[in-house]
Formats: structure tokens, sequence, C-alpha cells
């Protein structure tokens, strides 16, 4: 598999997408227009998020913080989050279990 073979979807506004799915989880790699936001949701999976490129602005169980290249967040099941790219962004998730829904 190549990851630059890998159809990229726009999953909601700003937001480009390859997703891989093993058995037990999701590894998802987004593009990540300027001043796209996702919206403050949860869900039951655990998710960890890289920031491969870019700055992007995080909330967290109502904490807000600014990430960028390097950084690391650990997002636990059912916590509410949601985010804002204040520039271009390359971003990777890792969910466990399987998102089904971006299958």
């Amino acid at each position: 598999m190549n990851l630059d073979a890998l159809p990229s979807i726009e999953f909601m506004p700003g937001y480009h997408g390859k997703m891989v799915h093993g058995e037990h989880f999701t590894w998802a790699f987004w593009t990540v227009e300027q001043d796209a936001v996702v919206p403050e949701h949860q869900h039951p999976q655990e998710q960890m998020m890289y920031v491969v490129e870019g700055e992007f602005e995080f909330t967290l169980n109502g904490t807000t913080q600014i990430y960028s290249a390097g950084d690391l967040v650990s997002i636990p099941s059912q916590s509410l989050h949601g985010g804002k790219a204040l520039t271009p962004c390359k971003l990777m998730d890792v969910f466990s279990p399987v998102r089904e829904d971006y299958k």
C-alpha cells in the first residue's frame, strides 16, 4: 500500500483525509485548510493526534492550546474536543477501536 495512492476525501469543510484501517485501529492522515474548523464533539474511540506541519488550535475538555509541528495530544474516549487550523496543517490521528464512520 502506498499513501499517495489512497483517495483523499473531504470529511468536513477543509478537512481532507486518507484513512488506513487495521483490525483494532484507524490511522488518519489529514491535510487541513487554514481556518477550517472541526466543531466540538466526542466519540467512544481513544484518539492520539500528531501535528506534522502548521499550527492547530485545539480545545480538549474546555482547555484550549495551540499545537505545532512535533506536538502530540492524547484524547481519552468520550472527551469533548474540537479545533481550528490557524495555518494550513498536516495532522495524523490514530483512533482505537476502528472509526467505522470513516470507512
